[in-house]
């Protein structure tokens, strides 16, 4: 994926963020803590899946997944379907 490193940076970050809330949500699991302060964590880990897949979208995905000159830009349909696939 060839994308603006500064506009990844914060998406590199909330990913490592989420990474980090799922290690502790599997952690708790295994220590047997209970049901609501798990299913808070991992709340709190899809939200943050879920931010990170709206900022690349947001970031220009368009170009991302152009693959150069050969193939066209996404059209509009298949941008909104990319987005529902977040949803």
């Amino acid at each position: 994926m060839q994308v603006n490193e500064a506009s990844m940076k914060p998406v590199l970050n909330r990913l490592k963020r989420a990474q980090g809330q799922l290690a502790a949500v599997i952690a708790m699991i295994e220590s047997g803590r209970e049901c609501e302060d798990v299913v808070t964590q991992l709340a709190a880990v899809s939200k943050a899946l879920d931010r990170a897949g709206f900022k690349i979208v947001a970031s220009g995905m368009r170009e991302c997944l152009a693959d150069g000159s050969e193939n066209p830009p996404m059209t509009q349909d298949k941008l909104e379907k990319l987005f529902l696939t977040l949803a």
